[in-house]
């Protein structure tokens, strides 16, 4: 079983099996305050769990986590860190492998799976995963199919652009835009399953921020000759 997480957006916690199956998932759609939903977020998680995928009637099974999965962004810097944070944190308390998962990708394979359900033998355009980025920006990143390893296939992004200049963006890549305002940490974890599985890295260990953050260390202060 994967334990997601991710607070890219909102924050959001999942446990799933490793097919993808649901076992629980608890979320806020509250950008701010990821510090304080955090936690009451595992517990429900981890609770719910015990219970069995959902929509089961039968009796639930243990939860047993192999892996932790944490979901990279892009987002803003404080929120991001927050999510990465708490799953490191759990990781190392249950001596857990942490999988990161670029939070775009996560999105783009809900919108696969969505479709599938739908038609299973349906194509989906290239399209643009687009999320708030604040300051007047968008972050955006374009997929186009779904390779054998049921990974949706990035050919660009993450990047920051203007708000009023997304959509000629997408137009000069021949994309579909998909607005997102949250991601999922069912499909974060289902990300990290499939990874796993096939052997891959998705993404590094350091966050995705696009800018710098707001905080920098002070220069060194100039000596003064007497």
């Amino acid at each position: 079983m994967i334990l997601g997480i991710d607070t890219s957006l909102g924050t959001s916690v999942a446990v799933t099996d490793s097919d993808g199956v649901v076992r629980a998932e608890a979320s806020s759609d509250n950008p701010l305050g990821h510090a304080e939903a955090i936690g009451s977020l595992l517990t429900t998680a981890l609770t719910d769990a015990v219970r069995g995928p959902i929509g089961q009637t039968g009796a639930g099974e243990p939860v047993v986590l192999t892996h932790v999965a944490a979901g990279m962004g892009p987002g803003p810097f404080t929120g991001l860190r927050v999510g990465i944070a708490a799953a490191r944190a759990f990781a190392l308390g249950r001596a857990l492998p942490v999988i990161a998962v670029p939070s775009h990708d996560a999105a783009a394979l809900a919108v696969f799976l969505g479709r599938a359900l739908v038609d299973p033998f349906g194509d989906v355009p290239r399209f643009a995963v687009v999320t708030d980025a604040r300051r007047r920006e968008f972050a955006f990143s374009v997929y186009d199919g779904i390779d054998d390893d049921g990974i949706p296939v990035r050919v660009e992004g993450p990047l920051l652009t203007p708000r009023d200049r997304i959509d000629d963006e997408l137009a000069a890549l021949d994309a579909e835009r998909r607005d997102v305002t949250s991601i999922p940490a069912t499909m974060i974890a289902t990300l990290a399953a499939r990874a796993a599985a096939a052997g891959r890295t998705l993404a590094g260990p350091e966050p995705l921020y696009l800018r710098a953050p707001d905080v920098t260390l002070p220069a060194a202060r100039k000596r003064v000759g007497v």
